[in-house]
């Protein structure tokens, strides 16, 4: 089962083991069991990134005794096909995120700029301009939220309001979680396509 595994800058197991990670076949010697024990990797790329604790991947072959959860396995053997270290591949990755839904506010020009054209020399300024929209964002949004709590307060005085209001508040709900999956399975698309270029160079 092949998947992906990402390692630190220093390329070592974690948890103690301390074996450099190369081209090659790693095993453990124990039970398998997700979040516990055993070599871990996940098939998505994206649920990898999650877990990882630094910009260097694997491309793995899972092997031995595989127990296999929602975003992740762990197996007694893993067999790392390639390693690289991808910094600028996840940086490029992450201005792809930002401009994805960069059309959901107004961000300041210097902003947009490090997204289109990933200037390190702008990345400082656009961190600045963007936590300062972010900031103003933030007290819009509390001004906002205490206006639709008065607002709810006043429609919970007639059952028919209120009932309305969960409805479409669920809708909402329903909304977001579809919008935010139809996203991630952009971002693992994505993410899939990158890694496997870098692939082909190694």
């Amino acid at each position: 089962m092949k998947a992906w595994h990402f390692v630190s800058e220093d390329c070592v197991l974690r948890y103690g083991d301390n074996r450099l990670v190369e081209a090659g076949t790693y095993s453990v010697d124990c039970e398998p069991v997700l979040c516990r024990s055993g070599l871990h990797a996940s098939v998505k790329p994206l649920d990898a990134l999650w877990y990882a604790p630094g910009p260097v991947v694997c491309r793995v072959r899972m092997g031995g005794y595989i127990v296999v959860g929602d975003d992740k396995i762990a197996a007694t053997e893993r067999t790392v096909l390639w390693v690289a270290d991808i910094s600028d591949v996840l940086r490029e990755f992450a201005r792809w995120c930002a401009w994805r839904v960069a059309h959901l506010w107004s961000p300041p020009r210097v902003v947009t700029d490090y997204l289109l054209a990933g200037d390190v020399s702008l990345q400082d300024a656009a961190w600045d301009a963007a936590w300062d929209a972010a900031w103003d964002a933030a007290a819009w949004a509390a001004a906002h939220a205490a206006a639709q709590d008065a607002a709810r307060v006043a429609a919970h005085a007639a059952a028919h309001a209120a009932a309305r209001v969960a409805a479409q508040d669920a809708a909402r709900v329903a909304a977001r979680v579809a919008a935010q999956d139809a996203a991630r399975v952009a971002q693992d698309r994505k993410l899939s396509r990158m890694l496997h270029v870098v692939g082909r160079s190694q």
